[in-house]
C-alpha cells in the first residue's frame, strides 16, 4: 500500500494508516483500566491502592513526557532508507512487547519498586513507536480530509478499547500473565503490519526548528491547553472506576437482569457500553468536522461527557449507569476524532510534525502525572474522613467532580482557538 504525500486518500488507505492506533488503544485500556489497578491492589494492598496506582502512573508518565518529544525530534531529523518513521515503530513496538511480557509476572505484595520499573520501560518504548507514528496523519493526509482520518483513527481507537475492556470479562480466567501476554502479541503484530503496509513519504528539504518553536502560534498553544485540560477530567477518573464499582456501585451486580461474578466484569461491561457510544460516533464527528468545523463538534462532545459524568454519581446502580456510560460515550468518541484533526490543523511547520506532535502529546501525559496522583491521594484521604463524619463515598464525589471541572475548562480554552474553526 503506497500512500502519496498530500493525496486525497481512499478509505482502505485511511484505515491503514490508523491501524496500529487500535493496537496501542487496547493495550493502555487494558492495562490502565483493569489489569495495573488490579496490580495496585495486589501489591498495595486495600489500604494504598490509589497511592501504589498514582505513583505508578505518575513515574511512567513522566518517562512518557520527557520520550514523546525526543522520539518525535529523533524522527523527524532521521533520514534511514527505511523512512523516518517506520524504523521507530518497529523496534519500539517490538521493545514494547518484552516489556508488557515482564510487567505481567509482578505480582507479589510489597512489589511497587518492580512494577515501578517495568511500567517505565512499557511507557518508554511505546512513546518510541508511538511518538513517529502520531506525525503520519499530518504528513500524508491533505487539511481537507484530516477530519476523516481523524475519523478513522477515532474508530480504531475506540475498537482498540473495546478489545482491551473485553480482555477483562475473561480476566478470571486468563490471570495477570496471560492478559499481557497477549497484549504483547498485538502490540508486536500492530506495529510489524504498519511497517509493511506504509510507505512514507520524502523528508521535508526545509531543517527542523527548535522545541519551542511551536508555541509561537497561538492557535498550537490552545489547541494543546484544550486536550490537556479535558485529559485532567478523563484521568481523574479512567483508573478509579474499577475502585468505584467495587465500592459504591449496589450488589449484587446485575445488568439488565444478567448476574456478573466479579467487579472486573462490572467493570468491563461499563467500559464496553463506553466505548461502543463512542464507536458509534466517531467516523461521523470527524467527517462532519470537515464540512461544519472542528470546534462546534469539540462543544458538543463536552456537553455529553459533563451531563453524563454528573448524572452517574447519582444512580449507583449498574444499569442506569451503563445506560449513562453510552452517553458519554458518544461525547467521548467525537472528542477523540475531532481532535487529532483540530492538533494536525495546527502544526506550524511540517518539517516538524513528529516533534511538534510530541509535544502536543504532553497534553496526554502530564494530566497522568498530575491529575491520576492528585485523584489517588484526594480518594485515599477523602473516603476514610467521609466515613468518619457520616459523608459516604466523599473521595469518590469528589474526583467525579473535579473530572467535570476540567472537561469544562478544556470547554472554555476551545473558545480562544480563533484560525481553526
Amino acid at each position: 500500500m503506497r500512500l502519496e504525500v498530500q493525496a486525497r486518500l481512499s478509505q482502505a488507505r485511511l484505515f491503514g494508516l490508523s491501524l496500529f492506533w487500535f493496537a496501542t488503544s487496547a493495550h493502555w485500556t487494558a492495562i490502565l483500566l483493569i489489569l495495573l489497578p488490579t496490580q495496585a491492589l495486589l501489591v498495595g494492598g486495600n489500604d494504598f491502592k490509589g497511592r501504589t496506582l498514582g505513583l505508578v502512573i505518575l513515574f511512567g508518565a513522566l518517562i512518557s513526557t520527557i520520550v514523546a518529544p525526543l522520539a518525535g525530534a529523533l524522527s523527524d531529523r532521521s533520514r534511514s532508507r527505511f523512512g523516518r518513521r517506520r524504523p521507530y515503530i518497529l523496534l519500539g513496538g517490538l521493545a514494547n512487547a518484552l516489556a508488557l511480557l515482564a510487567l505481567g509476572s509482578v505480582q507479589a505484595r510489597g512489589a511497587t519498586g518492580a512494577l515501578i520499573v517495568w511500567f517505565i520501560l512499557v511507557e518508554l518504548f511505546n512513546n518510541l513507536a508511538t511518538a513517529p507514528y502520531a506525525a503520519l496523519i499530518p504528513d500524508l493526509v491533505s487539511p481537507a480530509q484530516r477530519g476523516q482520518a481523524s475519523g478513522w483513527m477515532g474508530l480504531m481507537t475506540m475498537l482498540g478499547n473495546l478489545t482491551g475492556a473485553l480482555l477483562g470479562l475473561s480476566f478470571h480466567g486468563l490471570g495477570l500473565a496471560k492478559s499481557y501476554a497477549l497484549l504483547a502479541g498485538l502490540i508486536a503484530l500492530g506495529s510489524l503490519l504498519t511497517v509493511v503496509l506504509l510507505d512514507e513519504p520524502p523528508a521535508p528539504r526545509a531543517e527542523p526548528k527548535s522545541f519551542l518553536s511551536p508555541f509561537r502560534s497561538s492557535d498550537f498553544t490552545w489547541v494543546l491547553l484544550t486536550r490537556l485540560f479535558v485529559m485532567m477530567g478523563t484521568y481523574s477518573i479512567e483508573g478509579f472506576t474499577l475502585y468505584y464499582i467495587r465500592s459504591v456501585v449496589d450488589r449484587p451486580y446485575t445488568l439488565l437482569g444478567l448476574r456478573l461474578s466479579s467487579p472486573q466484569a462490572a467493570n468491563s461491561l461499563f467500559l464496553l457500553a463506553l466505548l461502543l457510544g463512542a464507536a458509534a460516533s466517531t467516523l461521523s464527528a470527524g467527517a462532519l468536522s470537515d464540512r461544519l468545523g472542528r470546534k462546534p463538534l469539540i462543544y458538543l462532545s463536552g456537553a455529553l461527557q459533563v451531563g453524563a459524568l454528573l448524572a452517574i454519581l447519582a444512580v449507583p446502580h449498574l444499569t442506569p449507569m451503563t445506560l449513562l456510560a453510552l452517553v458519554f460515550g458518544l461525547g467521548y468518541g467525537a472528542y477523540a476524532s475531532v481532535d487529532w484533526a483540530l492538533a494536525s490543523d495546527a502544526l506550524p511547520h511540517p518539517p516538524d510534525y513528529a516533534k511538534d506532535m510530541g509535544i502536543w502529546h504532553l497534553a496526554s501525559t502530564m494530566p497522568q502525572v498530575l491529575a491520576t496522583p492528585l485523584a489517588g491521594l484526594a480518594l485515599d484521604a477523602l473516603e476514610p474522613w467521609g466515613r468518619l463524619h457520616g459523608f459516604a463515598h466523599l473521595g469518590y464525589d469528589a474526583i467525579f467532580a473535579l473530572g467535570g471541572f476540567w472537561f469544562l475548562l478544556g470547554l472554555w480554552t476551545t473558545r480562544w482557538i480563533r484560525g481553526i474553526q
